[in-house]
């Protein structure tokens, strides 16, 4: 049986919490992220919007923005970024475009093998850069389409200078913090 996004939006009547996505006409439901990944994927979108926004190069969304590819299927990754050249405004719907730039974060429950072919799902579409961290390796690996993964780790600087010129994050602020007593 073939799904469509009518059927997502019921279920999503069903299960607000949970994330869900169409992929091949099945669905696949997603639970909420531990807090780790929702800290890093917070800390990746404030930088990124943070150096987005003023310049209006586009649009950061969070991993409630849903996408629909051509063909269908609708998906969320943690992390995208749309530039206004490909979405001169946003939608009060799914938008019917791919991100230029995914991000991925994997959670405690995840498999890396499913991140990455999701990641290189986008980069068939259109999408030029694919980015997955793993708060466990407390790394970050930079997909491009017919590349191999730029990894990067704690010491190294994010740069893509071919979407986002100018643009760059050390890796070691992504994660969050270790508070060792609490304030006052």
């Amino acid at each position: 049986m073939v799904l469509s996004i009518e059927d997502v939006e019921k279920l999503k009547q069903l299960y607000p919490e949970h994330r869900i996505e169409l992929r091949d006409g099945a669905i696949i439901i997603m639970s909420p992220s531990d807090l780790t990944s929702a800290v890093i994927g917070s800390r990746f979108s404030r930088f990124l919007g943070n150096w987005v926004d003023p310049r209006d190069l586009g649009f950061v969304a969070d991993a409630s923005a849903g996408y629909i590819a051509p063909g269908g299927d609708l998906s969320a990754p943690d992390v995208s970024f749309v530039s206004r050249q490909r979405l001169p405004c946003s939608p009060r719907t799914y938008a019917q475009v791919i991100p230029e730039l995914v991000v991925e974060i994997k959670s405690s429950r995840d498999r890396v093998a499913l991140l990455v072919d999701k990641l290189q799902r986008y980069l068939e579409l259109g999408a030029q850069i694919g980015i997955l961290i793993d708060p466990d390796t407390r790394t970050l690996s930079v997909h491009r389409l017919g590349d191999d993964p730029e990894v990067l780790r704690d010491g190294d600087v994010l740069k893509l200078p071919e979407l986002l010129p100018g643009w760059e994050v050390a890796i070691a602020d992504l994660w969050p913090p270790v508070f060792e007593e609490p304030p006052g």
